[in-house]
Order: structure tokens, then C-alpha cells, then sequence
């Protein structure tokens, strides 16, 4: 949360001795000081705060390339076609990854990426477990899952996530967009 000038004007006067030659009322010489005061500290908060959005990764577009370069990007999931705003995403979606083996893990590494998705995993059908209309997959569908995309706002194409998902997953999974 960033102060404006009136803050640190009203917190400056709160300050100030009490008497009648500490009158710092507006548009007199102690009031013209406070204000000058003020509006430099609340340049200076203004400038803090943009300087902390613009150090998180992804935020400064002009430090694209350098974080890219960092986290072994760009891959060829985006392609050579991917705007800067997408790389950027792209940027923000590797930092925050961390690394995982959950659902709640890809969602939200999907998310950052500016996908809204489910995951609903595959099993096979077993006699005294599975409901009669449960399809029949093989054993090797214990290790499937399929990703449910809901929404898209990154303007990035499906194959694009399903290359990413596909470089995070687990070696022995296999991951399918729905």
C-alpha cells in the first residue's frame, strides 16, 4: 500500500512541537516545507513499490530475456511466435512451479500460465470396485490423466500447455488434454 503526499503531510504535522511558532498551517513557510516534505517521501514510497512489483519475475517486460535466460527458456512449448506478454507468463508459470507431483500443483502452474483447468485421473475398471458403467482400461491406464481445460485468457494454444505439462510431469505418467 503505497502513502500520498497528504499522508505524510498529516503524519509530519502530527509531529511537529506544538507552540505558536511551530505553525505549519498551509501555504505558510513551515506548511510550504511539510508539503515540499511530503510530496518527496510520497515520490519515494511510489518508487519503492514500483521497483518491488517490477523485481518479481515476469512484471518487467524488459527483464524477459534475462529471466528466460535463468530458467532455461524460452522451450519449444511456446514456439518462436510467442508475444512478450506470453513469455513473460511463461517466465512468471516456471518461477512459481517449484516442482510437484499433485493435481493442485498443475492447476496452479496451468493458472499461471493464464489456463483455468482440471485434472481427473484414469483408473481401470476392477470387479468388486468399479461401478458397471466404468469403461475398461488396461493397467497401463493407472498411470494416465487428462487435463480439462476450462479457460484460456494467456492466448496461448492448448499444445502449448500440454508441452509444459508434459516437461513437469511425472516420467511414468502420461498426461492428455481432454
Amino acid at each position: 500500500m503505497s502513502y500520498c503526499a497528504d499522508d505524510y503531510a498529516a503524519a509530519i504535522r502530527a509531529l511537529l512541537p506544538r507552540g505558536r511558532v511551530w505553525q505549519a498551517d498551509p501555504g505558510s513557510g513551515q506548511g510550504n516545507l511539510v508539503e515540499a516534505l511530503a510530496k518527496g517521501w510520497a515520490r519515494l514510497d511510489a518508487a519503492a513499490w514500483t521497483l518491488l512489483e517490477q523485481s518479481l519475475p515476469g512484471r518487467n517486460l524488459d527483464l524477459v530475456p534475462e529471466w528466460e535466460a535463468s530458467l532455461g527458456l524460452p522451450d519449444p512449448c511456446a514456439g518462436a511466435d510467442a508475444s512478450l506478454q506470453q513469455r513473460a507468463a511463461q517466465v512468471l508459470s516456471r518461477f512459481v512451479a517449484g516442482g510437484g507431483q499433485s493435481a493442485a500443483f498443475f492447476i496452479s502452474f496451468a493458472a499461471a500460465l493464464g489456463f483455468e483447468i482440471t485434472i481427473s485421473m484414469v483408473s481401470p475398471f476392477r470387479v468388486e470396485n468399479s461401478a458397471v458403467e466404468t469403461p475398461l482400461y488396461e493397467e497401463e491406464w493407472l498411470f494416465a490423466w487428462k487435463v480439462h481445460v476450462i479457460s484460456n485468457t494467456s492466448g496461448l494454444s492448448n499444445d502449448v500447455l500440454l508441452c509444459e505439462l508434459n516437461t513437469l510431469k511425472p516420467a511414468h505418467t502420461c498426461v492428455s488434454i481432454a
